[in-house]
């Protein structure tokens, strides 16, 4: 008798084992599915079955999470990897290589962030929607939406007011 290629049904996690082996809900596992970072195979009965190694992809998938990457970036890494269960030292060296532009973007965004923060609250006011220092005007409307200054924005190259246009934020 000839053995099938492919893996064992004992070598095979349902939805459940893999969700309480990773740590993530049945409904996450599904949506990694759908974005194309896992793939299950289907029963007769057209359940899911995973392999083992689908244990990795999502390990990979949360590391890349926690650096900052997208899914759609995590994805497009593990696109690069063999599909044997574990990548070499050399392949893995070279996705993390590519992560290191993307986490040092973040490192500098965050420090912006920080930079940001304590500067404005040291007003006082605790307010971006009325604080003269940082959107006089809402200029930051022009930048478009969302927290322009807080997440975009360079403090030393934004579009800040001159000293001459700040009014200290109860003095209005």
């Amino acid at each position: 008798m000839s053995e099938t290629p492919g893996p064992r049904h004992s070598d095979l996690l349902t939805i459940g084992q893999l969700g309480k082996r990773s740590g993530l809900a049945a409904s996450a596992l599904r949506y990694y599915e759908s974005l194309g970072l896992i793939e299950a195979t289907r029963t007769t009965g057209g359940q899911r079955r995973y392999t083992r190694a689908t244990l990795r992809r999502i390990a990979f998938v949360r590391a890349a999470q926690r650096v900052g990457l997208s899914l759609e970036e995590a994805r497009t890494a593990l696109d690069r990897l063999p599909e044997r269960p574990a990548p070499s030292g050399a392949e893995w060296d070279e996705v993390a290589a590519s992560w290191q532009n993307r986490i040092d973007e973040q490192i500098a965004e965050l420090e912006r962030l920080k930079t940001k923060l304590t500067g404005c609250i040291g007003c006082g006011c605790l307010s971006l929607t009325r604080c003269a220092l940082y959107n006089l005007g809402d200029r930051a409307a022009e930048a478009g939406p969302g927290a322009r200054y807080l997440l975009t924005r360079d403090p030393t190259t934004g579009p800040e007011p001159t000293s001459a246009d700040i009014t200290p934020c109860g003095a209005r």
